[in-house]
């Protein structure tokens, strides 16, 4: 018998390795968080003895620790990784985004994540995105099909029964896939502890609140 996160470990896998057979030109977003780092984790697993077969993406606020940027560049380093950057600092500089009155860049993300999308021709894009976040999150199949506005139907949505993931979409349109979507934040921490995965020291700097939700103790995330 497997335990959970052996399931959960088996089921992300075999996403990445169906992403890797259906796409001709795949990327993981990778940010330096716990998800995208247990999202690489697992792709190294899932290929490994051979090279991941294909590149990272940071789209770069441009307000990270650099704590995080330096663990970034040491992965890349250390596993050879082919690493591309976008970054909201340059379209802010070139005058095609513009600061939000509460400082926030998160939501100025999309622009640069779509520019790149589209000047790299990347038809699959790996999210670290997982079912329990938010409600949005939960109505998201694990391949989630995107128009070429990066803009999402559910009503495009392809069944996923019995683990069968349809990759078809048309010139302009990408995919965006969710290794993670049946993973709750408890079983991200537990996976990281049970496979030894390194994070950036900014995660164990602070103490995080604790809540309790349907009976287990989980972290905010």
């Amino acid at each position: 018998m497997l335990s959970h996160l052996e399931v959960l470990e088996s089921e992300a896998v075999h996403i990445l390795r169906e992403v890797a057979g259906e796409f001709e030109r795949p990327v993981l977003l990778f940010s330096g968080g716990k998800d995208s780092v247990v999202m690489l984790h697992l792709a190294l697993k899932a290929f490994a003895p051979a090279p991941l077969p294909f590149a990272l993406l940071h789209v770069d606020t441009g307000h990270n620790f650099p704590e995080v940027l330096a663990f970034r560049d040491r992965m890349v380093e250390e596993f050879g990784l082919r690493l591309h950057v976008a970054s909201v600092q340059e379209f802010i500089d070139r005058g095609e985004l513009r600061e939000r009155p509460d400082g926030t860049r998160n939501p100025l993300q999309t622009v640069p994540l779509l520019e790149a999308i589209g000047r790299h021709r990347f038809d699959a894009v790996l999210g670290g995105g997982r079912r329990d976040e938010e409600k949005a999150r939960a109505k998201e199949r694990v391949f989630s099909l995107r128009d070429a506005f990066g803009g999402w139907d559910p009503r495009r949505q392809r069944p996923e029964l019995w683990q069968l993931y349809n990759g078809r979409h048309a010139p302009g349109e990408h995919v965006r896939v969710f290794p993670l979507s049946n993973f709750t934040e408890l079983d991200v921490w537990q996976y990281i502890a049970r496979e030894g995965i390194g994070l950036p020291s900014l995660y164990y700097a602070h103490e995080r609140e604790v809540f309790a939700r349907d009976g287990m103790w989980l972290t905010p995330g």
